[in-house]
């Protein structure tokens, strides 16, 4: 698909905003702005063949940030792009699909960032950036929450009243779709059978799906919810939280704070939620020993759940920063697993390899390295540029 028009993804998150510049299927250069307004901010930029460069900067927000990206692009001469396409992590009840930029759709979405607090402000700060600076050009949001919009009734809804679980209340959203439909679409016909999706990164989640479809995510509400993350609790009691305001006099910004800040690997090691740290320092430290256990755990456990919802499993995949690139992780989550068919080779899951099985297993274990951003372009275009996409596939 070279020659199609030239597009670019932007993927905000809470402090940095990463890009990726594309013609076609083709990445023409990509990076990311890390620390946004923080000291000691960076952007990195890597081409096509050549090593990374990194370059220091200062600023104090994802729109500065979004701006700084067009005048890196242009220094290093790549393309200006015809469009911009975003991931934004929630579509709320109302938008289940991607959307081209309107003001309408703007301020509709301004109206669910408390669903997702740490990534609707600098995703949706990227959009009004980019508006801002360059009001003709045409832009797309992709939401994390598409690809989950036709979750079976007894997974989506909460067993909370009815009042409350309308469609337009409180249900299972879940997220990290766009990565979900890049391993379905990697996965090819193997996606036909039971397959478990595990998304581990700073945030994680998991999917269960069947024939391509989803069945069940863990996420919820809220990418609070689920498997324990970099910072976030992941599934908690709440009469936690009903405890800690009525004993501990907790308010919601406290809990807010605790839920998603402070929890999670970083609150059970008590000195960080980067598991690459975390897996350096268990051998000596107890608290990243215990983390590291915690985590894998939980995992495991959801495994096992989704086995139960599939009737079985045919494929486990593992994506995202730590499923792609910590063995050590993958290979305690797959322990005590066999029993649906999951074995390691040690060697290959060693080396990344994929697949990660070893020969006969009943379960293929698959290492799949995720492109949310390839994603966002090909639907951005389709959006876009319809009669391009259709003579250039």
């Amino acid at each position: 698909m070279a020659g199609a028009p030239i597009l670019l993804c932007l993927n905000a998150g809470s402090s940095s905003l990463k890009f990726s510049v594309w013609d076609g299927d083709d990445c023409l250069g990509e990076g990311e702005v890390e620390e946004i307004g923080r000291p000691g901010a960076f952007a990195w930029l890597r081409l096509p063949g050549e090593p990374a460069c990194r370059l220091p900067g200062r600023w104090a927000d994802h729109g500065e940030a979004a701006a700084s990206v067009f005048a890196l692009l242009g220094e290093h001469t790549l393309p200006g792009p015809a469009g911009v396409g975003h991931r934004l992590v929630h579509g709320g009840p109302r938008h289940l699909a991607p959307e081209r930029v309107t003001p309408a759709l703007l301020t509709d979405l301004r109206g669910v960032v408390s669903l997702a607090p740490l990534h609707m402000p600098s995703g949706l700060a990227g959009v009004e950036a980019v508006a801002a600076r360059f009001p003709s050009l045409p832009q797309v949001v992709c939401f994390d929450t598409a690809f989950h919009r036709d979750l079976p009734e007894v997974a989506r809804r909460s067993a909370l009243p009815r009042a409350l679980a309308d469609p337009a209340g409180i249900q299972r959203f879940g997220f990290h779709g766009l990565s979900y439909e890049y391993v379905v679409e990697r996965l090819g016909p193997a996606a036909r059978g039971r397959v478990v999706i595990a998304h581990l990164g700073n945030g994680a989640s998991m999917a269960a799906v069947h024939d391509g479809r989803p069945v069940d995510t863990s996420m919820g509400l809220t990418p609070a919810g689920g498997l324990m993350m970099g910072t976030r609790t992941g599934d908690l009691d709440p009469g936690v939280l009903v405890y800690l305001m009525r004993e501990r006099g907790y308010d919601a910004a406290g809990l807010d704070r605790l839920v998603n800040k402070e929890s999670g690997l970083l609150g059970v090691s008590g000195a960080t939620g980067d598991m690459k740290t975390l897996l350096e320092r268990r051998d000596h430290d107890a608290g990243a020993a215990l983390a590291v256990a915690m985590f894998c755990y939980r995992a495991r456990k959801q495994v096992g759940a989704y086995a139960a919802a599939l009737g079985g499993l045919d494929t486990l995949v593992f994506t995202g920063g730590i499923g792609e690139r910590a063995a050590p992780v993958r290979a305690e989550i797959c322990e005590g697993l066999e029993h649906l068919g999951v074995r390691l080779d040690p060697a290959r899951n060693a080396a990344h390899a994929d697949p990660a099985s070893a020969p006969g297993s009943g379960c293929e274990v698959r290492i799949v390295l995720t492109r949310e951003d390839l994603m966002i372009a090909r639907h951005s275009r389709a959006i876009l540029f319809p009669r391009e996409g259709k003579e250039t596939a």
